[in-house]
């Protein structure tokens, strides 16, 4: 099963949304130097903000591409003080 995830940096206040089969682990590398070239490095450290779990791969993909076209702070944030807008991505991307 795959993720889609929105994690939250203080130092850069900002947010940056994925998709993963294994969020905690993927969380730890954003929180690594394992990329250095990467955007997520100057963030450090990043902390969980949204997971929107029990997805399959084109499904997470396909919420994943949406969130980002909304290009907007306040529809993330709207993400997790209405979780119905999330049910409606699960069923409106449901393969």
């Amino acid at each position: 099963m795959f993720c889609v995830y929105i994690i939250y940096s203080e130092k850069l206040n900002r947010f940056y949304i994925g998709t993963t089969d294994d969020f905690y682990k993927r969380l730890n590398e954003h929180n690594s130097s394992k990329y250095i070239e990467s955007f997520t490095v100057k963030g450090i450290p990043w902390d969980e903000y949204i997971v929107i779990d029990n997805l399959d791969s084109k499904q997470a993909l396909d919420i994943e591409k949406h969130i980002k076209k909304m290009k907007s702070r306040k529809y993330i944030e709207n993400l997790l003080l209405f979780p119905d807008i999330i049910q409606n991505l699960i069923q409106k991307y449901k393969t």
